[in-house]
């Protein structure tokens, strides 16, 4: 199994390193070819509109997408749920998404830096509450049909607020697992891609 973190802006690193402690083989995708013979690719991090501008710029936009489209597993963390979007709230005019998840997000729904928080949240498929860290994070603000919600936060003024999301081989987190310390959200995610590959 190989996983393709993309690493044209943001996150890689963390990524990598949490792929490591998995021992799952991985390689950074920054050109077209890079998507081949990938199993899944995880979406980092960063900035969202700087990553579409450069996925466009490098040519890579289309084709990612083609292989979404065409079931290639895809896990996005926070800039990466804003790109595997089908619509961006708050966000610039020029800013392209890859519509692998039929959801609506809002860019910086929790606020600046300085609003950056911690909590532990339910997510389905894990069986005890899963640390998660958010940073300038997005929301989901409407999910499609067939679009399942996978975690809420529980309290504080964002009660309720969707943070993880999952159609079929596509999954989605507003927050940022690769920092947490905890690698069961990347586990459900490698199970999710081997479950596709056999």
């Amino acid at each position: 199994m190989i996983i393709g973190v993309l690493a044209v802006q943001g996150g890689v690193a963390e990524h990598e390193s949490t792929l490591d402690e998995l021992g799952v083989e991985h390689r950074q995708v920054r050109r077209v070819a890079h998507l081949e013979g990938l199993d899944g690719i995880i979406l980092p991090g960063g900035e969202s509109t700087t990553i579409s501008k450069l996925l466009e710029l490098g040519g890579l936009l289309e084709p990612l997408k083609d292989a979404i489209r065409g079931g290639l597993p895809a896990y996005g963390t926070c800039a990466g749920m804003i790109l595997l979007s089908s619509e961006i709230l708050d966000t610039r005019a020029d800013a392209q998404c890859l519509s692998g998840l039929d959801i609506t997000v809002r860019r910086n729904a929790f606020g600046r830096q300085v609003d950056s928080f911690e909590a532990a949240l339910d997510f389905a498929g894990i069986v005890d509450p899963v640390p998660a860290v958010f940073i300038r994070a997005p929301w989901v603000e409407r999910v499609g049909e067939g679009v399942d919600v996978v975690a809420t936060v529980p309290n504080g003024p964002a009660a309720g607020a969707i943070v993880a999301v999952r159609s079929g081989n596509v999954m989605a987190t507003s927050f940022h697992p690769e920092v947490s310390g905890d690698t069961r959200v990347h586990e459900y995610f490698v199970d999710m891609v081997r479950r596709h590959t056999s």
